[in-house]
């Protein structure tokens, strides 16, 4: 067996036209463009890559975007000072704060100091509760991406078995929610799976992972899934990115696991794309909120 690959620049290139054309009949409406404002503090090449990435999807999307610099030594009073004068400008509607921030920096603060309202990440507290009774305000850009790569893709997840490796804030957790929940925005069959959340405590994690009709890798462990992880005929979402001496690769061994999967993301080019696709989204629907 040799994988189908799910293709996310293709996929995000089809949304991302769909949120052009409503962005522009929001902004005909209204007058009012939707605009993202981002803040990067220091100089970490990755994240300067993915913010430069960012900037050109709102582009295309006909969303305005702005960047904030703060330098590497910034406080935390700084970065909280700089996220309390754009939650005040009403001509930005969504405000994404580029992780990692330095060590020095208290993220957590700097992440609650964001109004809910334009929390576009959906990281806030508040955001985090809604999701969690099932009305969530803004649904998390890198798990609603995974849902948008398998509707597109034709890959329900009601009645399914999904193991998901990873317990993130950012992916793990939202995940499980998202896909255990009754309903999503997608449809009901887009939701009510059958969801294991594994994690570095989990004893025998194969029992787990063999038993997923949907495999989701967010470990951040380069090629930590084998094929023997996997149950045959099994798709298989990779989240993760991780730079080695050979270049970019997930969390997933490609090579092997795409012999056992029957469909498979890539590394580049699968969940990235649908990440911030789904950050210009949200970035309508805080304008939209916001009117």
């Amino acid at each position: 067996m040799t994988a189908q690959i799910i293709d996310g620049k293709t996929i995000s290139k089809k949304i991302q036209a769909e949120i052009g054309t409503a962005a522009g009949q929001f902004f005909d409406a209204t007058g009012v463009k939707p605009k993202l404002a981002a803040v990067l503090v220091g100089d970490d090449p990755a994240s300067q890559v993915y913010v430069r990435n960012k900037e050109r999807a709102c582009e295309r999307a006909n969303i305005e975007s702005e960047l904030f610099r703060l330098p590497s030594s910034a406080t935390t009073d700084e970065v909280v000072g700089l996220v309390q004068k754009l939650n005040e400008d009403s001509q930005v509607h969504g405000i994404l704060v580029q992780l990692p921030l330095p060590d020095q920096v208290d993220a957590l603060q700097v992440l609650d100091t964001v109004d809910p309202k334009k929390d576009v990440d959906a990281f806030h507290p508040e955001n985090v509760g809604l999701l969690s009774q099932g009305r969530p305000r803004f649904l998390p850009c890198t798990p609603f991406g995974i849902i948008h790569l398998l509707a597109n893709s034709g890959i329900e997840t009601s009645g399914k078995n999904v193991c998901i490796v990873g317990r993130s804030d950012i992916v793990g957790k939202p995940m499980a929610l998202m896909l255990a929940q009754r309903d999503s925005e997608l449809g009901s069959q887009y939701a009510n799976a059958t969801v294991s959340l594994c994690h570095s405590r989990t004893k025998d994690l194969v029992a787990y992972t063999k038993m997923a009709d949907i495999l989701i890798a967010a470990i951040g462990k380069p090629e930590f899934i084998k094929a023997e992880h996997i149950k045959p005929g099994a798709v298989v979402i990779d989240v993760g990115i991780n730079r080695t001496d050979d270049g970019l690769v997930g969390d997933v061994d490609f090579d092997s696991a795409a012999e056992v999967a029957s469909r498979i993301t890539p590394v580049p080019g699968g969940v990235g794309p649908m990440t911030v696709t789904i950050l210009l989204d949200n970035t309508l629907k805080a304008a939209r909120l916001q009117q």
